[in-house]
């Protein structure tokens, strides 16, 4: 990644940064030389590393704790946000829960935590977020899909329901904003080596794709995206979903 620092100046927030692509997105922003919120839910730890990172590397970044499900904690967010760091022109929707359930054993508690999560929670933070990325004539909103929209899988139907949803989103959002001068996308990552809890197995489509390029992508590759799409040479790019897969999945 090139470091002219072509985000400088500008503000971002990113939702479930505490670690894996969220963690990702945050570093590679803050390198373009955005001031970054790092927003998690429960594991403040994990998010005050990631903030401890940005400012160890020269760069500005607070820790943003909200739940993306919550739409009054989210409003404090984006406010505690705007406040502390002046600005938001960024908006990287990244918050996701991702488990393994038989549609025949989900509940609709289960349904409902996942697609708050996901879908929800995205369109609540576009809606608070949405006065401060109009104030700044270059707003750019990007949401975090997933291949298994495309694909489909197993035992994953609020994910692949959810994510599906937040390319609709995002088309609509594009029609919406563009006269805000706001761009809207999406990048969907397909086999990424992330860091997964102690005994978790590889999800199934995990075990049953192959990437064309031989291996799996590196959080990094899916940060690289994203930060591109946020900066001022995709300003031309609105309503596309950029798939960061190896060729598991052509689109």
């Amino acid at each position: 990644m090139s470091n002219d620092k072509e985000l400088a100046g500008r503000v971002a927030v990113v939702t479930g940064a505490g670690r894996n692509i969220g963690r990702a997105i945050a570093l590679a922003l803050a390198e373009g030389g955005a001031s970054v919120a790092v927003n998690g839910r429960q594991n403040r730890a994990n998010v005050d590393a990631v903030v401890g990172e940005i400012v160890a590397n020269g760069g500005d970044a607070m820790a943003a704790m909200a739940d993306v499900s919550d739409e009054a904690a989210i409003e404090r967010m984006i406010a505690a946000v705007a406040e502390r760091l002046g600005r938001i022109d960024i908006l990287v929707n990244n918050a996701a829960g991702r488990p393994e359930n038989p549609i025949g054993a989900m509940s609709f508690a289960d349904w409902r935590a996942v697609v708050g999560t996901i879908l929800d929670g995205a369109f609540l933070t576009v809606k608070a977020a949405l006065p401060h990325l109009k104030k700044s004539g270059a707003g750019a909103i990007v949401n975090i899909g997933g291949m298994s929209a495309h694909i489909g899988t197993r035992h994953r139907a609020h994910v692949v329901a959810a994510k599906a949803g937040l390319i609709g989103l995002t088309k609509a959002l594009a029609h919406d904003l563009a006269d805000e001068r706001i761009t809207a996308n999406c990048v969907a990552p397909g086999l990424i080596d992330t860091v997964r809890e102690p005994g978790a197995k590889l999800p199934a489509h995990h075990q049953s794709s192959k990437t064309l390029v031989g291996r799996f992508g590196m959080p990094q590759e899916v940060a690289a995206a994203v930060r591109f799409l946020a900066g001022p040479h995709a300003r031309y790019i609105t309503g596309q979903t950029l798939h960061v897969n190896g060729g598991a999945f052509l689109g």
